[in-house]
């Protein structure tokens, strides 16, 4: 018996065919588990956590600076680095060279 030009499953054929390719489109696009949705929450995942990685190294950078406040030393050289402070009967000279300038500007 000969399959292939069986006229009785010709019909048969078509509308498996059919169905397979409705199925194979519909779990591929449409369906709420669809290959779309699954590769666009694994793209979200990826940037949470390198957001995550990029959090945790600034938490440990600020840590460490937290540590050098904690003490007199690093406390005062805070003060007179970012808010120019000084002490009695002392003196501050703020030195800024040609080219650090024309780089404040420019940006």
């Amino acid at each position: 018996m000969d399959f292939k030009n069986n006229k009785y499953l010709k019909p048969f054929k078509s509308i498996f065919i059919l169905i397979l390719v409705l199925f194979a489109v519909w779990m591929l696009f449409f369906d709420t588990n669809s290959w779309l949705i699954h590769h666009e929450l694994n793209t979200e995942i990826e940037e949470l956590e390198n957001e995550k990685e990029y959090y945790q190294k600034e938490i440990e950078k600020d840590n460490k600076d937290l540590k050098k406040l904690s003490t007199e030393e690093g406390l005062e050289k805070f003060a007179r680095e970012t808010y120019y402070m000084k002490r009695e009967n002392e003196e501050i000279f703020i030195i800024e060279y040609e080219d650090s300038l024309k780089a404040e500007q420019h940006d």
